[in-house]
């Protein structure tokens, strides 16, 4: 009786329980110059680690047009051209307050940089850097996010 307890546990109740993932947005913004393409990496504002620009869904605009506002916001892309479907996603826990964290599911959209300014929004909180594909995904932390930019 116990392991059939166990089985509908295992097999029922507790997938209900659980919560999806929480959903953001980000932009793989890169260049293209002559032969090769570089792709933009900022340092996320509490660790100091590569990331790329993301953050959460927004009223009035569709996941595209968020990852390009992050692009604006946390890389200065003043203008960039974002592609309409995302080139992968990738999971990660979102440290909260308190030591708490969350899983998140994000889905990386690629947005070719067309205008990039010095003045942007969060611009004395990170540093930005242009590197190869396969730099950045030596330099990311996130594993599945390694492989799109390593596949980029």
């Amino acid at each position: 009786m116990s392991s059939q307890l166990r089985s509908v546990w295992t097999e029922y109740v507790q997938p209900m329980l659980k919560r999806p993932d929480r959903v953001q947005f980000a932009a793989l913004c890169y260049d293209v110059e002559g032969p090769h393409r570089k792709v933009l990496l900022i340092t996320s504002r509490d660790t100091g680690r590569w990331i790329i620009p993301k953050g959460w869904p927004m009223d009035g605009k569709d996941s595209a047009g968020a990852a390009l506002t992050e692009a604006w916001e946390e890389a200065g892309v003043r203008v960039g051209i974002p592609a309409d479907e995302p080139v992968g996603s990738y999971s990660y826990e979102k440290g909260l307050k308190g030591d708490w964290s969350i899983p998140v599911t994000t889905m990386v959209y690629p947005v070719r940089v067309v205008s990039l300014e010095e003045d942007y929004p969060e611009a004395h909180q990170r540093t930005r850097k242009w590197v190869t594909p396969q730099e950045a995904a030596t330099m990311v932390d996130e594993p599945e996010l390694r492989d799109i930019l390593a596949q980029f």
